[in-house]
């Protein structure tokens, strides 16, 4: 059977070099991602008799680089690997390598050189990596300058037990390969966010990854858990992300994209949520989406105490090919929660479930006329099979990697 698929598996490999845009600023026209990746896919299968070879996860990200015994010799290839909206998040790709060697934070205004708040905050673009395993306990938030990857592979690192990552009016963002988790709230203090600036931070959420006025932001293979406020949200106009393989577990208000009812910047966000594990100790907001267009494609949900997917003022829902396990309560069985409106207004709302499987008395209220137009907004790429979900998310989170074997 794979081998038969390998062709589908290997078009998302060749996609991400060939759809470039001339400034990283400018989101893609979605119909023209959709043709793209349907253009993609018969360049693939035109091409399987040419020795083309995938090592066959089905996972479409990690086929494209998981491979490769050297990966670590060639790390910024993975910025060709990402799918979805946030495909064009290059990070720091073509910039220079850059260690962090310290795990301290003692000075969020003056960073060190070899620290990570260093790194964050140049003006070049950098691809960061970790000299050793570490804890980096942050003493205020770890605010990024644009065009920076974050890569923890090859070495077991954490961010933990104090403010974590927020990404504010930046781009071009890659996330990857992170233990997040017990995030705090930070602020009432000064924070430098790039070499020339610095400035009063109020107090902040204690999210673990907080988007705000950002875009082209790719979060991936990270295990997150336990912060104060969201585990990953997008607000004030963030837009082109992808939020994937990632493991979350044990938190309440897990993902919020949009910031208010009232906010209609948001109305053009568009996100793909797609090969994350949902697990255990999870309640709520995977994702609650407010006013944009949202693509949650072959996610794996074991556990969730309220509901799974929901959202308010009237934002556009395409779940495809995704595995809901239902908790055994017996009022808890639906995926959907439609909020802060009554149901003469929230069956106009564009959501639907398409090839999802439902387990344990799991179901999804679908709503709207199923508009194509507003759909093909909601799509950036091709959904596997649910049946497949378990194997496409059975490596969720951040990997264990050493040089010199696959990761």
């Amino acid at each position: 059977m794979a081998r038969y698929a390998m062709p589908f598996f290997l078009f998302f490999a060749l996609l991400a070099p060939t759809f470039v845009l001339s400034s990283p600023a400018v989101v893609p026209d979605p119909e023209l991602v959709v043709h793209e990746v349907h253009r993609s896919i018969n360049e693939s299968i035109a091409r399987r008799n040419l020795g083309y070879l995938s090592c066959g996860t089905g996972n479409p990200i990690d086929d494209c680089w998981r491979c490769d015994p050297n990966w670590h010799e060639n790390r910024q290839r993975l910025a060709d690997c990402a799918i979805g909206f946030g495909k064009n998040a290059i990070g720091g790709k073509n910039g220079r390598i850059y260690v962090v060697t310290d795990s301290g934070d003692d000075d969020p205004v003056n960073p060190k050189p070899g620290t990570l708040r260093y790194a964050v905050v140049q003006d070049e673009p950098l691809w960061i990596i970790f000299q050793r395993d570490m804890v980096i306990r942050l003493k205020e938030e770890l605010i990024m300058n644009s065009f920076k990857t974050i890569d923890g592979r090859g070495a077991s690192v954490h961010i933990a037990g104090g403010p974590c990552i927020t990404i504010q009016y930046v781009t071009n963002i890659i996330i990857h390969g992170i233990n997040i988790h017990d995030c705090k709230q930070g602020g009432n203090a000064m924070v430098r966010s790039n070499p020339h600036h610095y400035g009063w931070r109020t107090i902040s959420d204690g999210d673990g990854v907080s988007l705000f006025g950002a875009s082209h932001v790719w979060v991936d293979h990270c295990s997150l858990s336990n912060c104060m406020d969201g585990l990953v949200d997008a607000i004030m106009g963030s837009t082109a992300i992808t939020i994937s393989n990632n493991y979350m577990t044990h938190h309440d208000k897990v993902m919020l994209l949009g910031h208010s009812d009232s906010y209609t910047a948001d109305k053009n966000m568009q996100a793909t949520i797609a090969f994350n594990h949902f697990g255990e100790g999870l309640v709520q907001r995977m994702p609650r989406c407010r006013h944009g267009y949202f693509h949650v494609v072959n996610n794996d949900y074991t556990h969730w105490e309220m509901y799974a997917i929901g959202g308010s003022a009237n934002p556009t829902i395409n779940s495809q090919g995704n595995r809901f396990l239902a908790p055994d309560r017996r009022f808890s069985k639906e995926v959907t929660k439609h909020e802060d409106a009554p149901e003469s207004e929230w069956k106009n709302w564009n959501w639907r479930s398409e090839g999802d499987l439902m387990l344990n008395g799991a179901f999804f209220t679908p709503s709207g006329a199923g508009a194509s137009a507003s759909y093909a907004r909601a799509s950036s790429l091709g959904a596997r099979p649910s049946t497949l979900v378990g194997s496409i998310t059975s490596n969720a989170g951040a990997l264990s990697c050493r040089k010199g074997s696959r990761c």
